[in-house]
């Protein structure tokens, strides 16, 4: 049974940064889900430390909310003549390092440290269980996951069409009403929501590799949007079957091979891509020639 929790809640992690990775990806924002995925560590140590529990909203609310302010300092650097690459390093190394001290300070002594948050283990994800009048529902993960992963479809599909705009031609949107700027900070605050629900299975760094290479795998294999969102969803959900398989047979990571198989999937598409595969264009060259 253990396993069947593992691989379903894979599933939900690859299934929420699935579908966010796809407009991280063509808005040429991949690294700022990276970003995020640490910048939102002070919340995390903050609202354990007012409200003692792993476990609570008030996380999720405060990693949301350091989300954005990520997202707004990035924003407000760049405008002010920073580089891109530059703002992103600058606001998520600093938060990042507050949120170090803060768990070496106050939350040394309880199951909050940087491993935790970091990397996670979805191999423990059975035993944290949520019960409901003394019923077993299942691995608090999965239902946390399985929210959010219905708070994410819901808003795309509920602004797809905004979302899509903004992502291929964002002066245009601007032009037509938009608002472009409402709909970035949205798209932040679902990834920080992703991010933060993830780190009990995969961690915060592992999420970003989850995150990024299923939606630019997707890229590689087709030009609409729609099916993109589902290719991407479809790599991520094989990876974590795929990368399971591994760790049982290696007795390694989890999470870990779970991107690993990711990746393998991201280099197969980008050496057989029917449009961008390094070997298919040989093959129509040598063809012509």
């Amino acid at each position: 049974m253990s396993d069947f929790w593992i691989l379903l809640t894979g599933a939900l992690v690859a299934s929420c940064c699935g579908v966010l990775g796809v407009f991280l990806v063509l808005r040429k924002m991949a690294m700022i889900g990276d970003a995020i995925s640490h910048s939102v560590m002070p919340g995390i140590v903050i609202a354990f430390l007012l409200s003692g529990s792993r476990d609570s909203l008030l996380m999720m609310f405060a990693a949301l909310l350091f989300g954005l302010l990520t997202t707004f300092l990035i924003q407000m650097f760049q405008q002010s003549g920073i580089q891109s690459d530059a703002s992103i390093g600058v606001v998520f190394t600093a938060l990042f390092a507050i949120g170090v001290v803060l768990v070496s300070l106050y939350a040394r002594q309880v199951h909050l440290d940087q491993d935790a948050i970091l990397y996670g283990e979805i191999a423990y994800v059975h035993w944290n269980i949520w019960e409901l009048g003394g019923v077993n529902m299942g691995p608090k993960a999965v239902w946390l996951l399985g929210t959010t992963l219905l708070i994410i479809t819901t808003v795309i599909g509920l602004f797809y069409k905004q979302f899509k705009l903004c992502a291929f031609d964002p002066a245009l949107a601007a032009a037509i009403g938009v608002p472009v700027a409402l709909f970035h900070y949205l798209l932040m605050g679902l990834v920080s929501m992703a991010t933060v629900s993830s780190f009990e299975s995969v961690g915060a760094i592992l999420v970003v590799g989850l995150l990024i290479i299923p939606a630019s795998t997707a890229y590689l294999l087709t030009d609409r949007l729609g099916v993109m969102i589902g290719l991407s969803v479809a790599a991520g959900v094989a990876s974590t079957f795929i990368g399971y398989g591994a760790a049982v047979v290696l007795d390694a990571s989890i999470a870990g091979c779970m991107v690993c198989a990711a990746a393998l999937l991201f280099v197969i598409a980008f050496l057989f891509s029917p449009s961008h595969g390094i070997v298919i264009k040989k093959i129509r060259l040598r063809k012509l020639a």
